[in-house]
């Protein structure tokens, strides 16, 4: 008897000739469903429509072909279980040694524009994911494939080995198969924990559960150090974020050059929009040196890059215009890592080839980053909403006597985008829409402060400064006012807001509470 193949696939790239290779090569017979038996016979494919094999009708539309036992009962039954082979014979099952499936999309669905709860509840596939399971369950004795990409491999396991997949490929095999249904249980979970009344209780308690899942991008040269492991993963069906970057130029990229290249899309996501000005943020170790906007991308660079000029070498940077050759010109008269860039003139690349380790990246949308941020900890992990709120001036709460007019309170705005990225405890100085100082990752505010304040030096007259957090004393309110800072952006909360507040109007400074923390650890 022929061996049989079970094939009912969504994505039906490849499926004519691996299914035909399965017939002449290796003496399959093919059972399918629906669309992927219409495929097949197009083709000129023996097929036997899965309704013909069970005797019992396509019914409701099409929601119920594969629930049934002549489908079950071959995908499960054990050859070496006597109980098994007698229920086969009894009900007139062929065992099915092959199970070819992949599931209605439902991640590319939801991501459309405009899709109803009604389409999406649709693409919610049923009689895939029990097939997949119940195939990766008999792996001992079945090869189940989710994934065109699987196709070859399975056809070279095939004769390699008399015809037969080896048990390390079905383990194989069934392992990439319940990654798979859990990556679009994932995805149903994620959607619909997003619709009201759903997954989510009245009162917002979480899920009960939570899963990432993720296929592999490639395999890192090592992780923050040359002794660890990394490795790179995407999530979702399709590429995005950095996956779907396009790489111009310049060596692979590395852990610390994702990490570091996310922290600044996040920084330069801040005026992303046709309606913001120039802007580039130069960073080292997750945390910006410098950042500014300009009325041309060239004139940003060169105030980033001042900011401070000897923590830029080997850093990255990031801007929200296309790279133009004049900017480029700037880049390359210092040693960088990555410049990532919604895109790159032609003009601008002619520039960079003479940097050729220099890795430049276009990646279109800077804006979209993650919705939630996920830290390991020992026994689990944490999981947060994404720190993107967006700052509302109206809201800002001026508490001195001393009011700042518009071009004040932009620059305040300025100061505060930037301080949100920065490590806390931190403290930005900055002054005409560029950092002059930045104060990161400190133990005490003071000594942020201390070092943001020294770091702008003579810049600091006239200036602003942002903390991320409130002050508890007003020290720092005093230092800063000693030199020369004329306003202040912070949270506020502390207990002593008040001894920050009589300081600010003793020494006639401006001072705006936000009301919105921005701890960054």
């Amino acid at each position: 008897m022929a061996k049989l193949a079970l094939l009912s696939v969504s994505d039906k790239t490849g499926l004519e000739a691996f299914a035909q290779r399965l017939v002449d090569d290796f003496g399959y017979s093919l059972i399918s469903s629906g669309g992927t038996a219409k495929a097949l016979q197009a083709a000129g494919i023996p097929v036997t429509k899965v309704s013909d094999y069970t005797q019992s009708p396509e019914i409701l539309g099409g929601r119920v072909k594969t629930l049934h036992p002549k489908i079950h009962g071959g995908i499960l039954a054990r050859p070496d279980e006597a109980a098994d082979q007698a229920d086969l014979s009894a009900n007139d099952i062929q065992p099915i040694d092959l199970v070819v499936v992949n599931l209605y999309p439902f991640e590319q669905t939801v991501a459309q524009a405009g899709v109803t709860l009604a389409e999406a509840i649709e693409k919610i596939d049923i009689g895939g994911p029990t097939m997949v399971r119940s195939a990766a369950k008999n792996n001992k004795y079945v090869s189940i494939l989710c994934k065109p990409s699987q196709y070859d491999d399975y056809l070279a396991e095939l004769a390699d080995n008399g015809g037969s997949a080896t048990q390390a490929a079905r383990q194989r095999y069934a392992l990439a198969a319940f990654e798979h249904t859990a990556a679009y249980d994932k995805a149903i979970v994620g959607y619909l924990s997003q619709q009201p009344l759903s997954q989510q209780d009245a009162d917002g308690s979480a899920s009960s559960s939570w899963a990432m899942e993720g296929s592999v991008v490639s395999t890192l040269r090592y992780g923050e150090n040359p002794h660890q492991k990394a490795t790179w993963y995407q999530t979702g069906a399709s590429s995005s974020g950095w996956a779907a970057g396009k790489i111009l130029q310049g060596k692979e990229l590395s852990y610390n050059n994702l990490v570091d290249l996310e922290a600044a899309r996040q920084i330069i996501a801040e005026f992303a929009g046709a309606d913001q000005p120039a802007a580039a943020a130069v960073l080292k170790h997750n945390n910006p040196c410098g950042v500014a906007l300009g009325d041309s991308l060239v004139e940003a660079y060169k105030a980033a890059y001042a900011g401070d000029s000897t923590s830029a070498f080997g850093g990255i940077v990031a801007i929200n215009r296309p790279l133009d050759a004049a900017t480029a010109e700037e880049m390359t008269k210092t040693f960088l890592e990555c410049i990532v860039t919604p895109h790159c003139t032609e003009e601008a690349k002619a520039v960079l080839t003479k940097k050729k380790n220099l890795r430049v990246l276009e990646m279109a949308d800077l804006l979209t980053g993650p919705k939630e941020t996920v830290k390991a900890i020992a026994g689990g992990f944490l999981v947060q909403d994404a720190d993107d709120i967006v700052a509302v001036t109206d809201a800002w709460n001026i508490v001195t006597e001393a009011k700042p007019d518009a071009a004040l309170r932009s620059e305040l705005l300025f100061a505060w985008k930037v301080v949100r990225h920065v490590k806390s405890n931190a403290i930005v100085v900055t002054h005409n829409r560029a950092t002059l100082g930045i104060g990161a990752g400190q133990m005490n505010r003071v000594g942020a402060a201390k070092i943001a304040l020294e770091q702008a030096g003579e810049g600091t007259k006239g200036a602003v400064l942002a903390s991320d957090g409130f002050f508890p004393f007003d020290d720092s309110v005093r230092n800063a006012a000693a030199a020369g800072i004329k306003a202040i952006v912070q949270p506020g909360g502390s207990m002593r807001d008040q001894d920050s507040i009589d300081a600010a109007n003793e020494l006639g400074i401006v001072m705006v509470m936000t009301g919105v923390r921005h701890f960054l650890h």
